[in-house]
């Protein structure tokens, strides 16, 4: 097939050679009617595209549907299950539960990016939320994990500002508004608060429970952000080489119970339950080594912090069944 495209071998007697030589003969061959139009080609992408139509219509509307479905059973559930700032509703509601979680940990965003205090106001006001239903329910400890910090012209100190936390920068203003949260669910007897974070001081209210018969349980709050993950467990490990080196500590002594024991302490332990008010199962750089046994819930189709959403995470707890093996 080739021969005709290939060169001449040179010879000694040009003059030979070129009379010997024969006229190439160029052929000139009609294109075909599929090559000029094309019909398979275009037949083919038209299937394709009606194929992608069909599969994106199916999928749309099934997405619309299941939406819309738990759009409508929110909606109800909200109505049925409203608490009205009652914690004897609260309390009803969760009567008939086997267990209740003792350290509830919950996943937070700020909605407008660090813009303006429209945002931060909303993340307080729904930290706050939680933890009145909290206390209203008895569970003594809630970590809160926001990830997004303060926004500053600086690219280096945008970075670090980031990771540490919008919440850690309001401590003082965020235990304001829980404590006035709680005084509207309970009155001025409301329990006593702690709130506290990672390397901060703690902030501690007392119990205005006037006699101890009736004292609320006392209610703790962690806030935890981005740095209290991995660049904690950085830290650690340079800490324990750092030890190693000046022989300090023996590296046979350091083992995972002792990584766990130091970060439980420094940072908090494992909780038990981990609430998501976002629409998919997304961490955002949660401490992962806290979520061993944690049971994580959310809501699918759900945007925003809803007292059904907390509820619904709490009856699904009280039915798991915790398989931890040997």
């Amino acid at each position: 097939m080739t021969q005709p495209y290939l060169p001449t071998p040179p010879s000694r007697s040009p003059s030979r050679s070129n009379r010997s030589k024969p006229v190439p003969s160029i052929r000139l061959e009609k294109p075909t009617k599929h090559s000029r139009l094309g019909i398979r080609k275009f037949l083919r992408n038209q299937l394709h595209a009606l194929l992608y139509a069909i599969v994106h219509t199916i999928f749309s509307v099934y997405i619309r549907i299941r939406q819309a479905y738990h759009a409508v059973k929110d909606r109800i559930l909200a109505i049925l299950y409203y608490h009205h700032r009652t914690p004897e509703l609260i309390q009803k509601d969760v009567k008939g539960l086997s267990r209740l979680p003792q350290h509830l940990s919950v996943v937070l965003k700020l909605e407008d990016g660090g813009r303006g205090g429209a945002g931060l106001e909303a993340l307080v006001d729904e930290m706050a939320e939680i933890s009145a239903w909290c206390a209203c329910v008895g569970i003594p400890m809630l970590s809160v994990y926001e990830q997004t910090g303060e926004l500053v012209t600086d690219i280096t100190w945008t970075v670090l500002i980031i990771s540490q936390g919008i919440l850690k920068g309001y401590v003082p203003a965020t235990h304001r508004a829980i404590t006035r949260k709680l005084s509207s669910y309970f009155g001025l007897q409301h329990p006593a608060l702690t709130l506290r974070a990672p390397h901060v001081p703690s902030i501690e209210s007392a119990s205005r429970t006037p006699t101890s018969e009736n004292a609320q349980p006392h209610l703790s709050i962690l806030l935890l952000s981005a740095e209290d993950g991995r660049d904690s467990l950085v830290d650690l490990t340079k800490t324990l080489t750092e030890m190693s080196q000046r022989s300090k500590i023996s590296s046979s002594d350091i083992s995972i119970d002792l990584v766990d024991a130091e970060i439980s302490e420094s940072v908090m332990g494992e909780p038990d339950l981990l609430v998501l008010f976002g629409p998919s199962v997304e961490l955002s750089g949660y401490p992962p080594w806290q979520l061993r046994l944690t049971e994580i819930f959310h809501v699918q189709d759900n945007h925003g912090v809803g007292y059904q959403v907390f509820l619904r995470a709490l009856y699904n707890y009280a039915n798991a069944q915790m398989r931890f093996g040997r």
